[in-house]
């Protein structure tokens, strides 16, 4: 029988065929051979890994973070162990100088205690700015992370101290931590000043982790209530100055919220001090807004009493993915003391101060205050009052044309009322209502009478009188400033004299204000309640407000004495006895 062979194969495939795949095989074999000797050499390296973990070695080479909560891949040469550096025992340090005294603590490298020893609290006391929440959400100083277990760990772990100097005579403070695959390592340096530097560093198998000096729990000068609404978180990106606010739905500030955006400045403020810190490089910075609720004392005498809710505001301010560099200025939000602060970026810190809206007739108006106390009025209180009548009378030509337009306006009311009559009858839209504005028009020139005159002159003279009264309310210099009874005048009148005086002037001036547009019951009504409505409000705003506040009613209403004697005012009084008389009679009947 003849051998069959296929078409499509070629002759001798077979045995290639078999060649190939002993070929394969024996590769396959080798192949095995060489995996297991190389997977035996890997756990063998492993294993002396695990045993070098445990032994200490020198701390490795630093490589940058990719994101802020990721650690990047070791440097090229970094080891896993690090030398172990940790405290025995927790341990104080006292840093002082001519402006304050700061008490550090080896547990997290933070601070206690931050004492302005040329300023005092409520009590007399040296003024400490760590707030007692500090104990709750976090000290000065401390490091912020995103990873909560770290951060807990970078806070509470004792650290070994090396201070250079002693006592008044220290220059820098270092804290160091190692143990595990963590070092850790903060440097502060002190001059004479409010500023002091800051440089921190944290890392995991030699690689940065985000970790960023903060001041998280608000100013320890809150004391009362109504102090936790000043707090500010505000930076300065260069052009402008950004001011966050503490909102009750937390839009502007938001616990936990990362800004990354230029910041020559930034930090946390209130009504009189702040804490600002300022990059060295400002435009890798990030910052975090801090805020956490907390209860007190409703009154701070009262302890055990009624307590209400509050926010404490912080910041935490640093370079993501490496070392931190920056200086820190804790104190007085005074323009003398900020102005004089210099920031790495250029610039100062006077811009930390807030007047307010109308800040650009506020600061010139506080420079010419501050100018009138140092040069020939050793009080702010009276200060405040010259100021005020000064102002008054600058402003007395453009009350006069208000007052004598709001006199005219009064005297052809009735004459308007009669027009007004005439025309109600059709409605808003209807022609005939033009016919009304023309005769009214009409008795406006016949009398003289312009009826912008009486509110362009209040326009004008408004911005002058709402920027003295907001920077009133933010000068710091008025903070602890004396005046007669009054021992300070950013603190209410606790004699409550001063409201009860502004309730006086204000009834004896609304009873020589001649308003004939009111009825008798409501003439009435204004005289009593408009006194009530501002003395209420008065209660509680700050002394050295009172004081503008209760001289400005005092000026008013001697011009309002000299306007009722004037001819006008003499016609307008009898004017306004006439309509008495009338409206009695009808009520006779």
């Amino acid at each position: 029988m003849p051998e069959y062979h296929n078409p499509q194969q070629e002759p001798g495939a077979d045995k290639r065929l078999i060649v190939s795949m002993a070929v394969l095989f024996i590769s396959l074999l080798l192949m095995q051979q060489l995996f297991h000797k190389k997977g035996a050499e890997q756990s063998q390296q492993q294993k002396a890994a695990q045993q070098a973990a445990t032994q200490p070695q020198a701390a490795p080479p630093t490589a940058q973070m990719p994101a802020p909560t990721a650690s990047a891949a070791p440097a090229p040469g970094a080891v896993s162990a690090i030398a172990a550096k940790k405290a025995e025992a927790e341990e104080d340090t006292v840093v002082e100088n001519n402006v304050y005294r700061i008490t550090f603590t080896n547990r997290g490298g933070q601070v206690k205690s931050w004492v302005l020893k040329q300023h005092k609290d409520d009590q007399g006391k040296p003024l400490d700015l760590v707030h007692a929440a500090s104990a709750q959400f976090g000290y000065p100083l401390s490091l912020w992370t995103w990873d909560q277990s770290l951060r807990d760990r970078l806070n509470s772990s004792l650290y070994v101290k090396n201070a250079e100097g002693n006592g008044t005579s220290l220059k820098s403070l270092t804290f160091e931590y190692g143990e595990g695959d963590l070092v850790v390592k903060k440097t502060f340096g002190f001059d004479e000043s409010y500023v002091i530097k800051v440089q921190t560093s944290v890392q995991r198998n030699g690689s940065y982790v985000s970790a960023l000096p903060a001041w998280p729990s608000g100013l320890g000068d809150m004391n009362r209530p109504p102090s936790y609404t000043n707090q500010h978180i505000d930076f300065f990106n260069g052009s402008e100055v950004k001011r966050l606010k503490l909102d009750r739905k937390g839009k502007d500030i938001s616990g936990g919220r990362t800004l990354t955006e230029t910041m020559n400045w930034a930090g946390t403020s209130d009504q009189y001090f702040a804490a600002i810190f300022m990059p060295e490089n400002p435009q890798s910075t990030s910052m975090v807004e801090l805020r956490n609720g907390l209860q007190v004392p409703k009154d701070p005498e009262k302890p055990n009493g009624d307590k209400v809710p509050v926010d404490v505001v912080g910041t935490a301010v640093g370079t993501l993915n490496g070392p931190v560099n920056e200086r820190l200025f804790v104190g007085p939000k005074s323009v003398d003391v900020l102005s004089a602060v210099k920031t790495p970026a250029g610039g100062n810190l006077e811009a930390v101060q807030d007047f307010g809206f109308w800040a650009f007739i506020a600061k010139p108006l506080f420079a010419w205050a501050r100018w009138t106390e140092q040069k020939f009025i050793p009080n702010w209180g009276w200060t405040i009052i010259v100021l005020t009548i000064i102002i008054n009378v600058v402003l007395l030509p453009l009350r006069l044309t208000s007052m004598r337009s709001a006199l005219k306006m009064q005297k052809i009311a009735p004459q308007v009322k009669v027009i007004q009559e005439k025309y109600k009858q059709y409605k808003l839209n209807d022609p005939r209502r033009q016919e009304m504005t023309t005769e009214i028009n009409k008795l406006y020139s016949e009398h003289g009478v312009n009826p912008a005159a009486g509110c362009l002159p209040l326009l004008i003279q408004m911005p002058f009188l709402f920027a003295f009264y907001g920077m009133l309310a933010n000068a710091f210099e008025l903070r602890q400033a004396h005046w007669l009874w009054l021992p300070d005048l950013a603190a209410p009148d606790h004699l409550f004299i001063l409201p009860a005086l502004i309730v006086l002037s204000m009834f004896v001036m609304q009873r020589m204000t001649p308003n004939t547009g009111m009825s008798q019951e409501q003439q009435r009504m204004m005289n009593v309640m408009m006194p009530i409505v501002f003395g209420s409000m008065s209660y509680s705003v700050a002394s050295g407000l009172g004081l503008y506040w209760v001289t400005g009613t005092i000026v008013s209403t001697v011009q309002q004495f000299f306007m009722n004697r004037s001819h006008l005012g003499q016609e307008m009084r009898a004017i306004a006895e006439k309509r008495a008389r009338k409206q009695q009679g009808k009520g006779k009947k």
